[in-house]
């Protein structure tokens, strides 16, 4: 898997609505929720994604805050894969 120059990551964010970069590694995007619980469904379909494609993110939970921080920890920074992953979250997030 190949690490990512910053214009390729540039070009991609501009794909993908509210994600954000971070720490020069980090793809980051908070999701809110009215009920605490769909935050939760939310959670557990983001995890269920995540090990079908052995790709794992941090999730963070904050009430009816969601937060995904993803990279790809073999190459210290970001690849395909990571954006890959950020767009097959926000479909799961526009489901609920």
């Amino acid at each position: 898997m190949e690490r990512l120059n910053s214009q390729d990551i540039e070009k991609q964010l501009n794909k993908h609505q509210d994600w954000k970069l971070t720490g020069g590694k980090w793809l980051v995007k908070e999701y809110r929720f009215e009920e605490y619980l769909k935050g939760i469904q939310f959670a557990e379909e983001i995890g269920q994604l995540s090990e079908s494609f052995n790709h794992h993110p941090v999730i963070t939970i904050d009430y009816k805050r969601v937060t995904i921080k993803l990279t790809t920890k073999d190459v210290s920074g970001l690849t395909e894969l990571d954006f890959k992953m950020a767009k097959l979250y926000d479909e799961a997030f526009k489901k609920l």
